[in-house]
């Protein structure tokens, strides 16, 4: 999909904030280490983020969260000798 002709949908700070609740400082730190979308500036005071971006991000924290019940840890029982 990274067809030219389609348009990307952009958020600002205030829509991003409704998606991802946390703090400016906690975003600029995930950027920062790679661990993050990010942004770019369509003017020099307009900052902003590709929602397909941030969607995945998020679908990706939640895939990581979600992970399969480990098996029972089932203990087997020592046979002690009969005295």
């Amino acid at each position: 999909m990274n067809d030219p002709t389609i348009l990307k949908r952009l958020i600002r700070r205030d829509e991003l904030l409704k998606l991802i609740p946390m703090s400016d400082a906690t975003i600029y730190q995930l950027e920062k280490a790679g661990k993050f979308p990010k942004r770019f500036h369509l003017t020099p005071r307009c900052a902003v983020w590709d929602l397909e971006e941030i969607e995945t991000w998020i679908a990706e924290r939640r895939a990581a969260l979600i992970k399969p019940a480990p098996p029972p840890n089932v203990r087997q029982r020592k046979f002690r000798p009969v005295r």
